[in-house]
């Protein structure tokens, strides 16, 4: 029989606080996100801004990989973070800037290995 995939809430903190991880994947992803009045783009987009305004720089990453692949490009996402300097404060947005910036790096070494894997 095989075992279910543990989401990235149970992951994260399903062994420490069970049920916030259960409300995470059920009412925030299961429901919220998925509601029709928003795309999951542009729920990514207030997410990201939300996040970054209020220097939230733990949950950050993971709703900025989650941005790119809900079809957020990265221009988008510098184009929002500089937009934010002016309303959530400079240091915010360098804080996301960089954020982003190791968060593209990564992807780009994730799919050079793939890339490399598949030639090899």
């Amino acid at each position: 029989m095989a075992t279910e995939t543990p989401s990235p809430a149970q992951r994260l903190i399903g062994d420490v606080a069970p049920k916030l991880a259960q409300l995470t994947d059920d009412v925030l992803f299961g429901d919220v996100w998925a509601r029709p009045g928003l795309s999951p783009r542009d729920r990514s987009l207030i997410t990201v801004a939300t996040l970054t305004a209020l220097y939230r720089t733990g949950q950050l990453p993971s709703h900025l990989r989650l941005a790119l692949s809900n079809g957020l490009s990265a221009d988008e996402l510098v184009e929002a973070i500089t937009h934010l300097a002016f309303y959530a404060g400079w240091p915010n947005a360098m804080t996301a800037a960089t954020a982003l910036k190791e968060v593209l790096a990564e992807q780009a070494t994730t799919e050079e290995t793939t890339t490399a894997g598949r030639a090899g």
